[in-house]
């Protein structure tokens, strides 16, 4: 598919009547295998990118988070969606221009934060800088999916009214999804999702705080994302195998990886 096409196939995932889960991919093997594995649409990982680069959430600059969404959205034939962080830039301008280049590097969707880095926006700044995301999306020759998130769960303001009400402003700007990661139970979900009219996205990887895509479904939620957690799975995988052959001398670990041509086929390379 183009990118339009992909553009499409996203709106429409929306727009179904099921659920649906983003696999959150963070280079182009990781891609390849999750798409192959029948991830319908996959998204970036702000956490995971700075992960690769040995490095804290928070820690990428523009050009590497694209670069990592573009080798995502070329490894594979799936909708892509990017973390773009606070779009890396504190004005309206900065935002705007971020998801200029969103697209440029294939995505066709992407998130932008309430969040500096350092504090929550007010609700205000917060609000023209979703909205000239909303302008520059909507100048673009196809329909970029925008996702506006309130980050108050992860950043220490957990007003579960403050969120709706931050949520609502960004829905009415015109963003198309709408995020709060960091919910701590189904019944927040569900408030969340009744007092939104479009699209919501579920944050899953947060140990306790993580459910089923049929009891997420059930309180309304549309798109579900997994965070890093794909990658901390991989990561756990490496430190327990890196455990047992410094530990123990053994290598047990191959018993539970998959062999090279196996890898080769789920990467179809």
């Amino acid at each position: 598919m183009n990118q339009a096409d992909k553009a499409q196939r996203f709106r429409a995932l929306h727009e179904a009547p099921a659920a649906f889960v983003v696999g959150n991919a963070w280079d182009a093997g990781s891609a390849r295998l999750l798409a192959g594995a029948g991830f319908v649409a996959l998204a970036t990982s702000s956490g995971a990118t700075a992960g690769v680069l040995g490095r804290r959430d928070g820690a990428l600059s523009r050009d590497e988070a694209l670069a990592c969404a573009h080798a995502v959205s070329e490894a594979c034939d799936v909708p892509v969606s990017g973390d773009l962080e606070n779009g890396f830039g504190h004005e309206p301008s900065q935002v705007a221009e971020t998801i200029r280049l969103a697209a440029a590097s294939g995505l066709v969707g992407g998130s932008i934060e309430d969040f500096s880095g350092e504090a929550l926006y007010p609700v205000d700044q917060a609000l023209l800088r979703i909205e000239a995301a909303v302008q520059a999306a909507r100048a673009l020759p196809f329909h970029f999916t925008l996702t506006a998130r309130c980050e108050n769960f992860l950043r220490g303001n957990p007003n579960l009214d403050d969120t709706i009400a931050r949520l609502q402003a960004f829905e009415r700007a015109g963003a198309d999804v709408l995020m709060a990661p960091g919910l701590p139970d189904l019944d927040a979900a569900r408030r969340v999702c009744a007092a939104l009219k479009k699209p919501f996205n579920f944050m899953a990887g947060i140990r306790g705080k993580s459910f089923s895509v049929a009891e997420l479904q059930a309180v309304g939620v549309k798109r579900i994302s997994l965070a890093t957690s794909l990658y901390r799975a991989a990561m756990t995988a490496l430190a327990d195998a890196a455990r047992e052959v410094q530990s123990g001398g053994t290598f047990q670990y191959l018993d539970r990886t998959l062999g090279t041509p196996d890898l080769y086929r789920a990467l179809k390379v």
